[in-house]
């Protein structure tokens, strides 16, 4: 008689081998159950993504239409806003002109803005004019002018022409003033006093560096050379001025005296008034020196 369990040739029983077979086919099919179930899942949480995206999506459109729409309203207000600037620096130009008519600064308007005189003087003596021609637009710019390359009108319409047009006016008219009171100074020097000139006057185009040597008496033949520099452009006395003396009596304190005196002067006084008081270099005040 046969044993009731047969094993096949690795040692297994026919019966064991059926119910792993029917463990793998229950597995098989759990697996499948769930590998449906998971992607059903996955599909419902992306329609309810997508659905959030669209929602989303069409807010954005709606405040980007409001957004445009503000944008285009806020450019009406911004274009009357300037024409009501541009009118009232039209104003102000003309205020300006009427108020300072007789300070040297003049003008009249033109079919694009105004165009602006500036005479300078010194000492109660009219001297150069010059002109700018200004465009009364949004930016305001120069259009024509006459100033000298060596004035610094660039560097003074970059800090007030858009900000302050009166303050532009005044600055440059300070410069030009100065200019011009710095370069009569040294012209009077040339032509009036050429008598105590040893040697020809050097100066740049500004005017605030000047160099030359001198003698005050006619009888002695002491000379003096003097360096004149005006570091404020708007000024027309010097703001450093070195003053030596040329003879073998350099270090007496006599001439030590007078060269600082002369200095004195030269610092506190327009050069011409310094020169006409030589005329008196026995009397010169001594006590001018610090």
């Amino acid at each position: 008689m046969e044993p009731a369990n047969t094993f096949c040739h690795h040692g297994e029983s026919k019966g064991g081998i059926l119910v792993h077979l029917e463990r793998l086919e229950t597995q098989r099919n759990k697996s499948h159950t769930k590998s449906e179930e998971l992607p059903r899942a996955q599909t419902s949480a992306l329609g309810t993504k997508c659905h959030e995206l669209r929602r989303l999506r069409d807010k954005l459109r709606a405040e980007v239409k409001q957004r445009q729409a503000a944008i285009k309203a806020s450019d009406q207000i911004v274009e009357f806003s300037g024409q009501e600037v541009l009118e009232r620096q039209q104003g102000t130009l003309k205020a300006i002109l009427q108020a300072y008519h007789f300070t040297g600064l003049s003008g009249k308007l033109t079919s694009h803005g105004v165009c602006v005189s500036i005479s300078t003087a010194f000492e109660g003596n009219l001297l150069d004019s010059y002109f700018v021609d200004l465009v009364i637009e949004r930016p305001l710019w120069i259009h024509h002018h006459s100033i000298p390359v060596f004035i610094p009108l660039e560097k003074i319409a970059a800090k007030h022409l858009q900000t302050d047009i009166q303050r532009f006016m005044f600055s440059l008219c300070e410069h030009l003033n100065a200019y011009s009171g710095r370069k009569y100074q040294a012209d009077r020097l040339e032509s009036d006093f050429t008598a105590f000139l040893t040697g020809p006057l050097q100066r740049n185009s500004l005017c605030n560096l000047l160099s030359f040597t001198y003698k005050v008496n006619q009888e002695h033949q002491a000379l003096f050379s003097a360096r004149l520099l005006y570091e404020d452009l708007t000024g027309t006395l010097p703001t450093d001025v070195t003053v030596m003396y040329q003879g073998a009596e350099a270090l007496s304190n006599s001439w030590e005296k007078h060269r600082l005196a002369h200095e004195r002067l030269l610092l506190t006084k327009p050069l011409h008034q310094v020169f006409a008081s030589f005329s008196g270099e026995e009397n010169l005040d001594l006590n001018l020196v610090s």
